[in-house]
């Protein structure tokens, strides 16, 4: 495995201030705590602080720190899905570490793995792909199915995006250097 370069660290829960090992991978860009804070912030007020009964989706996991993140505020399902072997390892092996077996890890393509979901699964889902690729666009298609009625899609990008308006509604939006960042709401 490629040695760390860098470190982010679990914000909350049971697992607060944990550093995640960050590896050399192509494309890999974890998420800034600041901006993990934030959303974290944003959906503990709309939870109510609830995660026991939540199911999270990481779709695109990189270093996992979202996912990560879910399950240290109690989520009771989170799936990691990761493409690329090098980071696919260093999940396996944070989790491994981290002793959370609500945690599941998924070895595919993301798109692949949305077109095989079952229907009205999953409470949070968090988009965090790699910039300038069209894996965004190629995602959110899939969210409706896969997204239980009220359920958050978080979306982090390098410029302002937007989802179905008859389908969602945005609920917080946000900037942080060069990164835009949303929380939208499925409509019932």
């Amino acid at each position: 495995m490629s040695s760390s370069t860098q470190k982010v660290r679990i914000i909350g829960g049971t697992l607060r201030r944990t550093p995640l090992p960050v590896v050399d991978a192509p494309g890999l860009r974890p998420t800034p705590d600041r901006i993990r804070e934030t959303l974290f912030n944003w959906v503990h007020h709309l939870w109510q602080g609830q995660y026991a009964d939540k199911a999270v989706l990481d779709l695109f996991a990189g270093t996992g720190a979202l996912g990560f993140e879910a399950a240290s505020r109690g989520a009771y399902h989170v799936q990691l899905v990761e493409s690329n072997p090098i980071a696919l390892q260093n999940l396996r092996m944070v989790r491994d570490k981290l002793n959370l077996p609500q945690v599941r890890i998924h070895n595919h393509d993301a798109l692949l793995v949305l077109r095989r979901m079952d229907a009205s699964r999953f409470d949070l889902i968090l988009l965090d792909p790699p910039f300038d690729t069209p894996l965004l666009e190629k995602a959110t298609p899939f969210l409706s199915n896969i997204l239980k009625a009220g359920g958050l899609v978080y979306i982090e990008s390098n410029q302002p995006q937007s989802l179905p308006e008859e389908e969602f509604e945005l609920i917080r939006s946000s900037k942080a250097g060069m990164v835009y960042f949303h929380l939208f709401e499925r409509k019932a």
